[in-house]
């Protein structure tokens, strides 16, 4: 029998917590090299503007281009939309059409809202949507055309009202459907540039490149790197750490369903996360002989498996309760109760980035066309962070409005708070108004 790809853990042995403890992934952050390269390049586009997009866009993704040249024309764009497979085009226009669908569902009211309060105080709130946004797509002929959507789309339905987009292409070279995506979610503008540079050009703005408000998407290390350090000057939406998935499991599963789930992550990248967690021991050694013969089919079983060894686990747990309590605790991108009654079980879990109800919804759908955003806290921030939708391109201003008689009602308390805390200037704001009052 060949060994086991990934360890094996038992909530019974004493050692298991420790062992627990090793498998949480917190976000290193970047290393002192890469954050004093970023900040030089933050440096230049910020400085040298247009010139430096040119020189280092030359540089890392060796394309000579002007700096017109690097926005994709409309033209372009209806080429790379030709070469697409009209079938992938469907399989998109399907994705696009549900998650436009679910964050309309998601929508707030927006506009203003107010009540008057029991002393006459006018109190409420402003929603509008963010002006300009900025989207980072990750380049190449890996690229994610389903990422495009996923960030896109809500902006759009929001009310965002322009929406840019970036992305490498080394060499020239990139996935036409990127260009269909941005497209089906009416990206305004697209331009030929990755990297900390592209961040930098949409936090600060060049001659050609308006600064936005907000940027999302996600990025290597430079690119998490760049948006950390431009964050105060402009909005950003996460920091995206390495992916992760955790099964839960009752007995009447199939193996090889288990196993395919738990490598649908681990094919992501050397550093990703893999757990599964099961009451039936069983069921465990079942999965580790599917996992060894999916990994011998698989196009990308050298990474699989470094992550499996690296990162994965299958835990032995005394019940589902417990299962949960551990899910729970390591709150995790993505949680599938892949269980009977999966509902049963969703107020025992807290803390998840998104969760997969029952045994016929595998992960991947919510990857691609469910339609809830598969932009997911990862790096255990889902106990206090959210996936990406709509809210994130919303802003609240607060609405205050007195009358002479509800300043009379709630003037005095205020100016005496504001004396207790020394701050004269408050209270004679304050005061000057009461004294004038009829």
């Amino acid at each position: 029998m060949n060994p086991s790809p990934v360890r094996i853990l038992d909530t019974r042995d004493p050692r298991f917590q420790h062992e627990l403890d090793r498998l949480k992934q917190q976000d290193p952050g970047a290393n002192a090299d890469i954050e004093t390269a970023v900040a030089d390049i933050l440096r230049q586009v910020r400085t040298e503007g247009d010139a430096a997009l040119v020189r280092l866009t030359a540089r890392f993704d060796r394309i000579q281009r002007t700096i017109a040249e690097l926005r994709f024309s409309d033209q372009e764009i209806d080429q790379a939309v030709d070469q697409c497979d009209p079938e992938d085009l469907e399989a998109l226009k399907l994705a696009a059409r549900r998650i436009r669908d679910y964050h309309q569902w998601q929508m707030p009211a927006m506009g203003t809202h107010t009540f008057i309060d029991g002393d006459g105080t006018t109190l409420g709130q402003r929603l509008r949507p963010l002006e300009r946004v900025g989207l980072y797509v990750p380049g190449g002929l890996a690229s994610y055309p389903s990422s495009v959507l996923m960030n896109a789309l809500p902006a759009r339905v929001a009310g965002v009202r322009q929406l840019v987009m970036t992305f490498p292409t080394p060499d020239g070279r990139f996935n036409p459907l990127i260009l269909a995506a941005a497209r089906m979610a009416q990206v305004d503008e697209i331009y030929r540039i990755g990297g900390a540079q592209a961040i930098a050009a949409m936090a600060f703005g060049t001659a050609t490149l308006q600064p936005v408000d907000k940027i999302v998407g996600p990025g290597n290390s430079y690119v998490a790197t760049a948006k950390r350090q431009v964050f105060g000057h402009v909005g950003i939406d996460m920091i995206a750490g390495p992916s992760e998935i955790l099964i839960i499991a009752d007995g009447e599963n199939r193996p090889e369903w288990l196993a395919a789930d738990m490598l649908s992550q681990a094919e992501h990248d050397a550093t990703a996360q893999s757990i599964l967690i099961t009451d039936q021991p069983d069921l465990a050694a079942q999965v580790v002989i599917a996992l060894n013969q999916h990994l011998a089919t698989l196009q990308r079983h050298e990474l699989c498996r470094a992550a499996l060894a690296h990162h994965g686990a299958i835990i032995i747990a005394r019940s589902l309760e417990e299962a949960c309590q551990i899910a729970s605790h390591m709150a995790p991108e993505h949680l599938e109760l892949a269980v009977a009654n999966p509902e049963r079980y969703l107020d025992a879990i807290d803390n998840a980035g998104a969760i997969f109800l029952g045994r016929y919804t595998p992960e991947p759908i919510g990857d691609y066309i469910a339609g809830p955003n598969h932009v997911l806290p990862t790096s255990r921030t889902a106990r206090f962070s959210s996936p990406l939708g709509v809210h994130e391109f919303i802003k609240r201003s607060s609405i205050i409005g007195c009358t002479p008689q509800s300043l009379a009602a709630i003037g005095p308390a205020a100016a005496r708070l504001a004396a207790a805390e020394g701050l004269t200037a408050h209270k004679l704001s304050i005061d000057s108004r009461l004294n004038g009052l009829p």
